[in-house]
């Protein structure tokens, strides 16, 4: 399955802006000149995405995050000197598109600077037409995925820690991933079966 990403004329000629919503934000793997707090509007942070290679195995999938439609989702905006964007994209297409369930596009940010700024900003989205997919999955059915989940970049359950402990350190909280965490936390929290099992 070919990638779908974005064009070059596209990126402009200026810097180039990157917003992480995910593990971008505590281990972004490129160089910036600055990172902002910044807010998308029009989709939301979700695992949403079965891992068959960073967090998991397509025997036994991990569950990481992707933008899903609707809502809004804050995040990091990280802003890349424009001698640096070629290889920043060619690394970001190397770490996100292993098995292209993201779609590469740019997005309307708006900053958290103290002017507020609005820019566009490369980042990447759940593919809804991807086998990886995974939709909303009840919160149990989150838990016992991730806790088998553990692939090249290791455990699933690390990334999902790591990446509520990003969000603390921003300030803010994003309710379905705390639940999760605490239920991580919590050894004794057997998941109930799935309707499936």
């Amino acid at each position: 399955m070919a990638a779908i990403n974005v064009s070059d004329h596209e990126f402009g000629n200026g810097d180039l802006w990157v917003f992480g919503y995910g593990s971008l934000m505590w281990r972004p793997g490129f160089d910036y000149i600055e990172k902002v707090p910044a807010r998308l509007i029009g989709e939301h942070r979700a695992l949403c995405v079965y891992s068959f290679d960073h967090r998991g195995t397509p025997e036994k999938p991990g569950l990481v995050l992707g933008l899903d439609r609707g809502g809004a989702c804050r995040g990091i905006a990280f802003r890349v000197a424009p001698e640096l964007r070629h290889t920043t994209i060619e690394y970001l297409r190397a770490r996100e598109q292993t098995t292209h369930v993201y779609r590469e596009v740019m997005r309307s940010v708006w900053l958290g600077n103290e002017a507020r700024q609005r820019v566009s900003a490369l980042t990447y989205v759940a593919d809804r037409g991807h086998v990886q997919y995974a939709g909303r999955l009840p919160l149990n059915e989150q838990l016992r995925i991730v806790r088998q989940g553990h692939g090249r970049s290791g455990n699933n359950r690390d990334y999902v820690l790591a990446t509520v402990k990003a969000i603390e350190a921003e300030g803010f909280r994003d309710e379905q991933l705390h639940r999760l965490a605490a239920m991580l936390h919590d050894p004794l929290h057997v998941p109930a079966p799935s309707a499936a099992g």
